[in-house]
């Protein structure tokens, strides 16, 4: 019989929250430089998933396949802002080439578990398609960024060995694919070494909430499974369709490379 949950107090949750104390001790012991960071961080993570829980508890109280495809919008849009600004470098057009990869990828994926994995109905229910998209967007963002963090570095730094090889009949395909190789893979290494550990190491977060719910183990073990396996494909799509967006950005018809177009990310 599963447990009741239980629920916290305001108490509880100040209590939860001197435990950042430890991280701001450890800063200032060892002069980190940390602590206004750290401050900043806690108190944006309080407002932000408060604001996220009334949000939550508005639409699925709506009930309506607008308001859930709004807020799906919203969380790509943010995802996509978040993958462009971590990498060292951007270029012109990055951002909407980011949310279309983010969206295409993330609702493709998202959909396909919930009408033919988990057979949803309707298919818009918020329970269900709302957090996994929100954990896709969150694995996606990172890939692509690593992603394109990797390519641009690549493209920038090889530019003169790149340019060299086009000069002499390489066609942009040619000269680009092991930069778009080294690219993919970069961004897909965290969710493979997170497969690699699942349940060894660590217990994710849907099968944590779900045994914490009340949840019995193994049926919250067959739905991480089935997160896991969502995560891989949708984080290998998201990284080859942003290097290749990417590539037909930066290299032209005249198989050259518009270098000119990649810049530095300013603070």
């Amino acid at each position: 019989m599963a447990s009741p949950v239980i629920e916290l107090s305001p108490v509880d949750l100040a209590v939860a929250a001197a435990l950042v104390l430890v991280a701001g001790v450890v800063s200032f012991s060892l002069r980190l430089g940390l602590e206004r960071r750290l401050a900043i961080g806690a108190v944006r993570a309080v407002v932000q998933l408060l604001l996220v829980g009334v949000v939550l508890k508005f639409v699925f109280g709506l009930d309506s396949a607008a308001a859930v495809l709004g807020l799906l919008l919203f969380m790509a849009v943010a995802a996509s802002v978040a993958a462009v600004r971590r990498p060292a470098r951007r270029y012109r057009g990055g951002l909407w080439r980011a949310f279309l990869t983010l969206s295409v990828t993330g609702l493709l994926t998202t959909f396909t578990v919930t009408g033919l994995i988990v057979g949803v109905e309707p298919w818009y229910r918020p329970q269900y398609v709302i957090p996994l998209l929100g954990m896709i967007l969150g694995n996606g963002l990172t890939g692509v960024s690593l992603c394109l963090d990797q390519l641009l570095e690549t493209l920038d730094e090889r530019r003169h060995e790149i340019e060299m090889e086009l000069a002499h009949g390489a066609t942009r395909w040619e000269a680009a694919r092991d930069a778009l190789r080294a690219a993919v893979r970069r961004g897909m290494i965290p969710v493979v070494n997170s497969m690699m550990v699942v349940g060894v190491v660590s217990l994710p977060g849907m099968m944590t909430g779900q045994i914490l719910a009340g949840a019995d183990p193994l049926g919250a073990v067959k739905y991480q499974i089935v997160v896991m396996f969502m995560l891989a494909a949708a984080t290998a799509l998201g990284c080859v369709f942003i290097a290749l967006l990417t590539y037909r950005r930066l290299f032209n018809a005249r198989h050259q490379l518009a270098i000119a177009l990649i810049r530095e990310q300013q603070e």
